[in-house]
């Protein structure tokens, strides 16, 4: 008697990752989050880059009121840079929303409003990566792509036991030859979703809940006893302190002044208080003032931590008279109980709402 072999192959394990992740997704998947209901590539495109570095439950809220506002592109590309990073204001990594507008206005010139349809071309659109073109062309256009975000590379890391930092080149490298390997032809803006939602509320950073995940029998890290090992950290790296004084400038309307910043580089765009880096420029504003600073005061350090350097700023109380407003572009007075559709950085905000609340 003949028996017939199975050749397992890893095209057959591919196909089995895929069928088992589905079968998941179809009972447990998530299938009702806003970004899901009419997945047009405008509405993929805003959650997939606002969902970068940023998790589901934070995004929810903003992507609401963001889509409350501008629903379509050409909605988008017609706001102005202060009203898009007004929406964004809290959500951190800025160059994110000056890249949705700038690529707004050129889909709007360019293309009639409309999205590109090959996945070079969206590739090649402002702030959008290999895996966000992927996203859209597998769930918008419910085409063959495949994704490697944060929550897809801890996937495959463990499942494959894959040894690296996931940032460094040649272990991407690795991981997007797994992530195309493993995404199937057929049902694949269900798998994309599928894997996404694994990473996120099974195969989570810490605590990983192995014994519900549907791949855990060919889980190389689960077998091994060592899923947390998996992806390795970014490499250590000490983080720099910069400090500086933010001044606080109001005048007797309970006006603050702000200042633009460039529209590149840190809080690009953003609206900020005037800062120093020296105590003794403190009076040299004061002077440029017309010297009608009344007093001013140095209130204690607080810190703001970026992804590369730890920000400790002192704010400081400056009153001055009404007349002292400098009639310039990028300059404004700023009332926090009357708040203006304009993008304002994350400790400044801060800072406001105390003085609001503060005054009740």
């Amino acid at each position: 008697m003949v028996i017939a072999v199975r050749k397992i192959t890893p095209d057959y394990h591919a196909k089995l990752f895929a069928s088992k992740l589905l079968q998941w997704f179809d009972l447990y998947g998530r299938k009702d989050l806003p970004w899901q209901h009419n997945p047009s590539a405008y509405r993929v495109w805003i959650s997939e880059v606002m969902l970068q570095q940023t998790q589901v439950s934070t995004v929810i809220p903003y992507y609401q009121r963001f889509m409350a506002s501008f629903p379509s592109l050409k909605s988008l590309a017609g706001a102005t840079e202060d009203q898009v990073l007004h929406h964004w204001s809290g959500l951190g990594y800025y160059a994110r929303a000056r890249n949705l507008h700038k690529t707004a206005k050129l889909l709007t010139s360019t293309l009639d409003g409309n999205f590109p349809e090959s996945l070079e071309e969206l590739e090649d659109l402002p702030g959008i990566g290999r895996s966000t073109a992927g996203a859209i062309y597998a769930i918008a256009y419910q085409k063959t792509a495949s994704i490697l975000d944060g929550n897809v590379k801890r996937v495959l890391a463990r499942h494959e036991a894959i040894s690296g930092w996931p940032g460094a080149s040649a272990t991407t490298k690795i991981l997007w030859g797994i992530a195309e390997k493993r995404t199937p032809k057929e049902r694949t803006a269900d798998y994309t979703q599928a894997i996404m939602d694994l990473g996120a509320t099974l195969c989570t950073r810490t605590k990983p809940r192995c014994q519900e995940c549907p791949v855990k029998s060919d889980c190389k890290s689960f077998n091994a006893g060592n899923p947390e090992s998996y992806p390795a950290k970014k490499p250590t790296k000490k983080i720099p302190t910069k400090t500086c004084f933010f001044l606080m400038i109001s005048n007797s309307s309970g006006e603050f002044l702000l200042q633009k910043r460039r529209s590149k580089g840190l809080w690009g765009g953003l609206w900020v208080f005037p800062q120093c880096d020296d105590e003794k420029d403190i009076s040299i504003v004061c002077e440029h003032l017309n010297q009608s600073a009344k007093s001013w005061t140095i209130l204690p350090t607080k810190r703001h931590t970026f992804s590369h350097f730890h920000l400790d700023y002192q704010p400081v109380m400056i009153e001055c008279d009404p007349q002292s407003a400098l009639a310039k572009q990028d300059i404004l007075w700023y009332n926090p109980n009357t708040p203006l559709e304009i993008g304002i950085a994350k400790p400044i905000a801060s800072l406001l709402g105390e003085i609001k609340q503060k005054r009740g």
